[in-house]
């Protein structure tokens, strides 16, 4: 179908009928009426804004093909099985297809209207080759954060591009990703040769997840927590392979079925979890941060770290896992100091050209961490945005921990690693600010000190977490033996030119109760919602697809709360396009019929 670049009746009209939304959200009518006007573009968007949406729909519309550029094929096939699903004809040219002669001579016969590749194939002679024998609408560069040594996610082949994009001139550029800092976008636009002026950006927010940072005193007890509190799929992240094949372990005995993902399993055995976690409703994966890109799961309820995640935009990336169909879901995060200390340890062996960048990015963790205000005031802002002081979905401004200066604390404690000899652990500078009859304090002479005994028993209880404090903030830093060492503004807190406050440590708490943000009993207690959600998946399970496939919570919500009686009812439905109102319409009607029977 070819229409004119300013037709967005038109696009409108195709994202009803195919997709079977009534209208667009945020950004998406913007980006989508640049494609249609041949307008290279590069679209920031939010994980679950809908940034698929922008190429599919104008691939349906534009005559040739929409050439998109992702780089996992297991993304690649999630993104085919949903499009297929709307009437879209799509295919993927990789390396775990067999079928590759029959998608040359569909994208030869002017047959696809989308075909996935790989960036590595992308930039060879013999694809761009292929290129040149049919029409093609767009490309589109998909996770395109990949394309900067500035990124997290940094792929050298995504930076081959260029020359494939400019042997097509006249052919738009869609670039999409949901993490790039105002550097990477520069970037980007950059190295894909996307003009400036065709930067949108929809914002980073994603108020429907609640966050929550604390520290780690009991890994598998915080955990269990959480997954009870929390019925729906979810992910925790481990830092380790043998830390996740123990927690999976561990969190088996919840009753949940529970899976580990790693680089150490068997590729067959990842392919096999992977699969298992997408098609469930209720399963935990518990992986390294090797899991995930290429997972477009939307009905995630929660994600869990066990450990400090690698920068802010890896922390940004990964919890926006959860949550992708807007309901409420949980992002855990567990720290502790001797997560800074080895993030610290490895900036030490950083080539030079990326160690401020990257320093500055644990030190943004280390405020998120840290702060006893808005966990999201500190994602945004380091994002370029200028949220509100408060948003009321983090843990911070749904409870607002009590905070204390422990300035004197904190140069007690700095004082007492310094005269030890900057060659102890906690455990040992402890000892002596509390004035231990310790064996190994007395043979080291430490005793003697100034600093020995000087703290009191209500100061002692603070010690660890000052520690804590002081290690994310790099104003104390291990060696190489665990021996802590003054670092960072040690020096401005000993002279009373820097100040340290402290969250005061919270108690154990039972399980919190569900609330906005926090609940993943999406269904409500609702017969006709369950019984929707079983037909879907027995459809889901004949057609070999996973259930969001088939459709969303929130459309058999809707369906369940209007109960229409007929297609036509059915159609206005959000979600429910035409190819999928004629496969699957007349049994979920049958269902609907038989509960007002």
């Amino acid at each position: 179908m070819s229409v004119a670049v300013n037709d967005l009746s038109a696009a409108r009209e195709t994202l009803s009928r195919v997709f079977g939304f009534p209208a667009f959200r945020g950004v998406q009518e913007t980006v989508v009426g640049r494609v249609l006007a041949g307008q290279s573009t590069l679209a920031v968007m939010p994980t679950g804004a809908g940034k698929s949406l922008t190429y599919q729909l104008p691939a349906v519309m534009l005559e040739g093909t929409c050439v998109v550029v992702s780089p996992l094929i297991a993304l690649m096939h999630d993104q085919l099985r949903s499009a297929t699903a709307n009437g879209i004809r799509a295919a993927t040219l990789t390396s775990a297809d067999t079928d590759r002669g029959q998608t040359i001579e569909r994208f030869r016969a002017g047959a696809l209207d989308l075909l996935y590749i790989a960036p590595e194939r992308a930039s060879q002679p013999h694809f761009r080759e292929l290129l040149e024998s049919a029409p093609l609408a767009l490309f589109a560069i998909d996770e395109a954060h990949c394309v900067s040594e500035w990124g997290h996610d940094f792929r050298p082949d995504y930076r081959l591009l260029r020359p494939l994009l400019d042997s097509f001139p006249s052919v738009p550029r869609l670039a999409l990703t949901a993490t790039a800092d105002a550097h990477t976008r520069a970037d980007i636009l950059d190295q894909l040769g996307i003009p400036s002026d065709g930067l949108v950006i929809a914002g980073f927010d994603r108020p429907n997840i609640r966050y929550s940072i604390t520290p780690r005193d009991n890994p598998l007890r915080q955990i269990t927590r959480l997954i009870e509190g929390q019925p729906g799929p979810g992910i925790v992240y481990a830092p380790t392979r043998a830390g996740v094949e123990k927690l999976a372990d561990q969190l088996g005995a919840t009753g949940r079925t529970v899976l580990p993902y790693h680089a150490g399993l068997a590729p067959e055995v990842r392919a096999a979890n992977q699969a298992a976690f997408v098609a469930s409703e209720d399963m935990i994966m518990v992986a390294t941060v090797a899991f995930g890109m290429g997972i477009d799961k939307p009905d995630v309820r929660f994600v869990a770290h066990a450990a400090l995640p690698k920068s802010i935009e890896s922390y940004y990336q990964e919890t926006g896992r959860a949550g992708r169909d807007g309901d409420p879901a949980v992002a855990m995060m567990l720290w502790g100091a001797e997560d800074f200390a080895r993030a610290r340890a490895r900036l030490g062996e950083m080539d030079e050209t990326r160690l401020s960048g990257e320093r500055a990015r644990l030190d943004m963790l280390a405020s998120l961490v840290e702060t006893p205000r808005c966990r999201r005031a500190i994602l945004l802002r380091h994002f370029g945005e200028n949220p509100p002081e408060t948003c009321g979905n983090c843990d911070n401004c749904l409870k607002p921990p009590a905070v204390t200066n422990v300035t004197e604390l904190a140069r007690k404690l700095l004082s007492a690693v310094y005269r030890t000899g900057q060659a102890f652990g906690f455990g040992h500078v402890e000892k002596v600010l509390k004035g231990a009859s310790d064996e190994r304090v007395m043979q080291r002479g430490h005793d003697q000190l100034s600093v020995f005994g000087i703290v009191d028993d209500e100061e002692a209880n603070l010690l660890r977490p000052v520690s804590r404090a002081l290690q994310a903030r790099g104003a104390l830093v291990q060696n190489e033996h665990g021996g802590l060492m003054l670092g960072g503004e040690a020096r401005a807190i000993l002279k009373g030119e820097a100040e340290v406050d402290l969250i005061v440590p919270k108690t154990t708490e039972k399980a919190p109760r569900r609330r906005r943000g926090g609940s993943a009993d999406v269904g409500g207690n609702d017969p006709l919602f369950d019984a929707l959600r079983a037909l879907r998946r027995d459809l889901a399970r004949e057609a070999g697809v996973p259930p969001y496939v088939i459709f969303h919570d929130a459309t058999l919500r809707e369906m369940s709360a209007m109960r229409p009686m007929t297609l036509d009812g059915l159609a206005e439905i959000s979600g429910v396009g035409a190819r999928k109102r004629d496969a699957y319409g007349e049994r979920f009607l049958d269902v609907i019929r038989n509960f007002e029977g």
